[in-house]
């Protein structure tokens, strides 16, 4: 679950995590949300927005995402010459993670010729709601709460878009509950993609062997097979 309270911070609001509940602290003055969608042009993002990314990286790296949000930017320094911080910022419709020294730049460039802005994390469709992009998979990784392991002879079958089964799984984190964010790694603990699990860790030891255990996301095949489109 996710709190919400207005604040005047104009970057990554701060967090606070008490147990499953995230008390975000969002820069939102009155009538502000309706201003930035006029406006066509790298933006923050609004409270809806904020919450909808928050709750899906939430779901892959738990309390760990306040490590996302505190994590010191080396892309430049404030002006006591103290590290930068990260934010997240939309562009049409991605959002982007990047350090406020870089944003600051960006904004010197205009909408229609910025392609891109530190590592994008997601796309938010038409309708408001808000996917995770493979992009993003080095960020779930470095704060990756629950973890499954694929057998080699698994490993491309993964890497063309299928689901995870029983029968490629070579280890699984403990406490996995169905629905939880899991990130797929080689048996060499090389990243390959994300998902979300269809069994918890105690039922994948009785399954079937043909049997579901993460439901695929992204994987870093899309790199490849849906270039045009990243």
């Amino acid at each position: 679950m996710v709190v919400l309270f207005p604040s005047s911070s104009i970057f990554t609001p701060p967090l606070e995590i008490k147990g499953k509940t995230l008390i975000l602290t969002i820069s939102l003055g009155p009538g502000q949300q309706q201003r930035r969608k006029k406006k066509k042009k790298m933006r923050t993002l609004d409270e809806q927005e904020t919450t909808a990314v928050f709750e899906k990286i939430f779901k892959f790296v738990g309390n760990n995402l306040k490590n996302i949000i505190d994590a010191p930017s080396h892309e430049g320094t404030d002006p006591d010459n103290q590290p930068g911080r990260y934010c997240f910022r939309l562009q049409k419709n991605r959002v982007y993670y990047a350090g406020e020294a870089l944003v600051k730049r960006a904004t010197n460039i205009s909408r229609d010729k910025l392609v891109s802005l530190g590592t994008q994390v997601g796309k938010i469709t038409h309708g408001g709601k808000f996917h995770l992009t493979i992009q993003c998979l080095g960020i779930l990784a470095a704060n990756a709460k629950h973890k499954v392991w694929l057998k080699p002879t698994s490993e491309m079958s993964f890497l063309y878009g299928n689901h995870v089964l029983k029968g490629g799984l070579g280890r699984i984190t403990e406490n996995i509950s169905a629905g939880d964010g899991v990130v797929v790694y080689s048996m060499s603990d090389v990243p390959l993609g994300f998902g979300i699990a269809a069994k918890s860790t105690t039922d994948c030891r009785k399954l079937d062997p043909n049997g579901i255990v993460v439901l695929h996301q992204a994987d870093i095949g899309e790199y490849l097979r849906t270039e045009d489109d990243l």
